[in-house]
């Protein structure tokens, strides 16, 4: 697939994603204030070419949280306003500030921590580190998560070779609808 469009895709959507959602972004930084003091999560991620980056989201669990995939966090550690963020996905707002900065698409894997060492060996083994990390794509879609790391990393592989223009937009249609249930929390 042509990488200069879909980075213009990415880029206007991110662009103009912003402009439209600054008061949303603005409302739920406030009320994550009161929700955690500190309503802005920023973590290192492993990016294009297992380039580390910071990710951007809103924080949806507790500050002393500790720092593993979602899957391995215990949903205790869940805020109220976090359960809604992450229902609605608004938690992934902030990520369109990653997006315009081109360390992220709207499609591609989802980013993984350095710590989760077997699914970067399965990534790695398959190409997976050669595309942009995304904010949604075909895992995603499917409810496949990080809990299952050679299932993911298949499919992760499945979409970098295939993935078409319309993929793009179907991947990024179906998450905004509701499809897939993103990382789960135990």
């Amino acid at each position: 697939m042509n990488s200069i469009l879909i980075r213009t895709f990415d880029f206007l959507m991110a662009f103009f994603g912003l402009l439209v959602t600054f008061p949303i972004l603005i409302i739920v930084t406030i009320i994550g204030y009161f929700d955690t003091g500190s309503p802005i999560f920023i973590q290192e991620r492993v990016g294009k070419n297992k380039r580390p980056f910071k990710l951007i989201k809103f924080r949806t669990m507790t500050v002393d949280t500790k720092s593993v995939a979602s899957h391995l966090a215990s949903s205790a550690s869940i805020t109220k306003l976090g359960l809604f963020l992450r229902k609605t996905k608004l938690d992934e707002l902030p990520q369109l500030i990653n997006v315009l900065k081109g360390e992220m698409s709207f499609v591609g894997p989802r980013p993984n921590l350095f710590n989760q060492e077997e699914l970067i060996q399965e990534r790695d083994s398959r190409g997976v580190y050669g595309v942009l990390p995304g904010i949604t794509g075909l895992a995603q879609v499917n409810t496949i998560d990080m809990s299952t790391p050679k299932l993911l990393a298949e499919t992760d592989q499945k979409m970098v070779q295939t993935l078409t223009i319309t993929d793009y937009f179907k991947y990024i249609i179906m998450t905004a609808t509701g499809s897939g249930s993103g990382d789960r929390v135990s």
